[in-house]
């Protein structure tokens, strides 16, 4: 008897641990489940994303304008999101869960805030950031929805409602205290406007360099040639691009240009071709090449900030 219940025990344990197993295989199929059962997230590329299309082009136009001013002039972020339905979740679950995918508003300053419509549901939400909580209480929010935006729903004024709605957002953000905002494209103009300095003066420290050291092997010449020219490069442009650039440059220099040990420094090794001919000017036209993607990338596209909402605000219907 003692020796069955001995075997019997093994069994047990390896059908309790086939059991684990398929638990553990199915907890993803129902998070897949759940996820699926969610009302989408559609991505965001522009402040006004209509998945119905209720807004006609002038009309989402308009208030597309006003979101990028809000942003230049605040830095803020004014969003709106039109869906046809947030079920199975509330118009609030629904609203947090966008806010959290999308990150409206600056990271560490949350001065983003939210507008979600859900036409069949006959609900609407204005949910602001972190940061926004003072400029838009739960009160003022809830006053804006019965005052702006239910009337004008009711009456079928989609694209009214949401213009007066959100021209009150703009003008209680504007009121507000924020950090100033980062203007990228003045950056990237002052950036843009130290690669020429790096490149030519990274050239201009190459042929020194080459000169200086014209008569050490052609090896350790190119080396300081590179060094010089990349170095200097870098510093004064603080690209990669212009420091490799001017630094290959500089090799080229060092390797086929100055004077070797047996031969007389009027030989004219460097002044034949090395720099005067092609070297140079297909480098410069290399650099020319990079510059167009220095600037293709200035402007960037539509997208969240990295802030945050704690879910204040208010929900009403119509």
């Amino acid at each position: 008897m003692r020796d069955a219940i001995t075997r019997q025990r093994p069994a047990r344990r390896g059908r309790r641990a086939w059991i684990g197993a398929l638990l553990l295989a199915l907890l993803p199929l129902l998070a897949w489940a759940q996820a699926s059962s969610e009302a989408p997230i559609p991505p965001l590329d522009t402040p006004v994303v209509d998945t119905t299309g209720t807004l006609q082009p002038t009309q989402r136009l308009a208030l597309e304008q006003q979101a990028v001013q809000l942003q230049q002039r605040k830095g803020s972020q004014l969003q709106v999101l039109v869906v046809a339905s947030t079920a199975p979740e509330t118009i609030e679950q629904y609203t947090q869960r966008v806010f959290d995918t999308w990150k409206i508003g600056r990271k560490g300053v949350d001065d983003g805030v939210l507008l979600v419509v859900a036409k069949d549901d006959r609900r609407v939400r204005i949910q602001p950031g972190y940061g926004l909580e003072g400029a838009i209480p739960d009160a003022t929010a809830n006053r804006i929805i019965q005052e702006y935006l239910a009337p004008r729903f009711r009456a079928g004024d989609y694209s009214g409602g949401i213009a007066e709605a959100t021209a009150m957002l703009v003008k209680l953000i504007d009121g507000e205290q924020l950090p100033a905002p980062v203007s990228t494209h003045a950056s990237d103009s002052r950036s843009n406007g130290k690669l020429p300095l790096g490149f030519f003066a990274g050239l201009f420290a190459a042929f020194v360099a080459q000169l200086l050291f014209a008569r050490a092997p052609r090896p350790l010449r190119g080396v300081l040639a590179a060094l010089a020219g990349g170095g200097v490069g870098l510093l004064l442009s603080l690209s990669l691009f212009v420091a490799a650039l001017t630094g290959a440059i500089g090799l080229v220099l060092g390797l086929l240009s100055g004077v070797s040990p047996g031969r007389s420094a009027g030989g004219g090794g460097w002044g034949g071709g090395g720099w005067g001919g092609g070297g140079f000017g297909g480098g410069f036209g290399g650099f020319g090449g990079g510059g167009g993607g220095f600037g293709g990338g200035g402007d960037g596209g539509w997208g969240g900030g990295g802030g945050s909402s704690g879910g204040g605000g208010a929900s009403g219907s119509w």
